[in-house]
């Protein structure tokens, strides 16, 4: 089955409801059972992991997304999550304990860093961050005591994408899982399990929902035992989405593939204008010749996404407020992946260890929305025309 068609019919049976189109969502804590027997058996085996037995194991709104995602990843099985944040933390704590250690991408989503060195270091487990370009070369980082190689793959706010093969050879040598944040490509652009990848991570607020509004997140195991020690996991955490969450996720996912489409011609049409202007130092694409990380997009990737960078070649907050305040369609906020265009400051200098970022010059991060390209580049002018002649 195709990707496209997959968007279309993964975590539906209409034959089971009725003949309705759209998976219902149910909306459960107490599930009946039958009989005794019934009861204890849901908590054996396989029913143990995907079948319904109470509320906040999973209903099937639950299961038919994460199945869902699962398919089109090419994994064993897939968890939904309350929030993409928490697919990262409870995929990595999944997988370790006091004493571990593990090596994260230095350009890793800052709440990540942040998990890393809070929550788990507390718990007696390191982190060292390593150069994102280093690809295997990472081997030489690798301890004894290693349990997980962390990727985001291009990294956020300046996009640097890594050799993911390469990193997963050196760590699979030595026992070490790969663990990749996926959100920017989705399985649609970068197929995580066909590079080496054990276990791949979404924030499926971004790209899955698409319409900016609710949070959720998908944990994909290569493998069974992967899945059911994930899925164990959340049990103990008690994380799970609400099926409302689930519904309009499984809704978005239908049509995730033609705003991705679209959003890609749009975002690479703006960056290629941003490119030419005499403004801008760089913009940080991978998709875009010359950017550092082309090669390697365009060897293992089969897409782009809506998200990029710029370097601006003022450092001057007040001239970029001037710009970025009076825009019309790009809107300042956070997230990304929605119908609409927006624009954040970036500063990567902030958090950066392994490869302190020292170019010169304000960095923004756009996200390209569903609006026409044409009245995007129009606002992104007339916010060069106010930034003034400090810039």
């Amino acid at each position: 089955m195709k990707d496209e068609t997959r968007l279309v019919h993964a975590g539906r049976d209409p034959e089971r409801h009725y003949g309705i189109v759209n998976m219902p969502v149910y909306r459960a804590s107490t599930v009946l059972s039958p009989t005794l027997a019934d009861f204890k058996a849901r908590a054996k085996g396989d029913r143990k992991y995907r079948g319904v037995r109470y509320g906040a194991y999973g209903t099937p709104s639950t299961f038919a997304l994460a199945d869902a995602v699962a398919g089109l990843e090419g994994g064993a099985g897939a968890v939904a999550t309350a929030s993409g944040l928490s697919a990262v933390t409870m995929a990595i704590t999944a997988f370790v304990g006091r004493g571990d250690h593990i090596l994260a991408a230095d350009t890793v989503y800052t709440p990540t860093r942040q998990f890393c060195d809070g929550p788990l270091a507390r718990f007696g487990v390191e982190t060292t961050y390593y150069d994102p370009r280093i690809g295997g070369e990472i081997e030489r980082q690798i301890r004894p005591e290693t349990r997980i190689v962390f990727c985001e793959s291009p990294g956020s706010l300046t996009f640097e994408v890594q050799d993911i093969p390469a990193i997963a050879a050196a760590a699979h040598r030595h026992g070490a899982l790969v663990l990749l944040d996926n959100t920017w490509a989705t399985p649609l652009f970068f197929k995580p399990f066909d590079h080496g990848v054990d276990v791949s991570i979404q924030a499926g607020t971004k790209y899955i929902a698409g319409h900016s509004d609710l949070v959720i997140g998908i944990i994909t195991a290569r493998t069974e035992e992967l899945f059911r020690r994930i899925k164990e996991t959340t049990f103990a955490f008690g994380d799970i989405p609400g099926p409302d969450d689930c519904y309009l996720a499984l809704r978005g996912l239908r049509s995730m593939g033609a705003r991705l489409r679209q959003q890609q011609e749009s975002a690479l049409a703006v960056a290629r204008w941003l490119s030419e202007r005499p403004e801008i130092r760089r913009v940080m694409h991978p998709a875009l010749p010359g950017d550092p990380g082309h090669d390697l997009w365009q060897r293992d990737f089969t897409g782009a996404s809506s998200l990029f960078g710029v370097v601006l070649k003022t450092g001057s907050e007040a001239a970029v407020a001037r710009m970025v305040d009076g825009y019309r369609f790009f809107k300042i906020g956070a997230s990304w992946g929605g119908y609409e265009s927006l624009v954040l400051p970036a500063g990567p200098k902030r958090t950066r260890t392994a490869v302190p970022w020292t170019e010169p010059g304000y960095v923004l991060r756009y996200h390209v929305g569903l609006e026409d390209p044409e009245d995007l580049i129009c606002d992104l002018a007339d916010g060069f025309a106010r930034l003034g002649t400090d810039a």
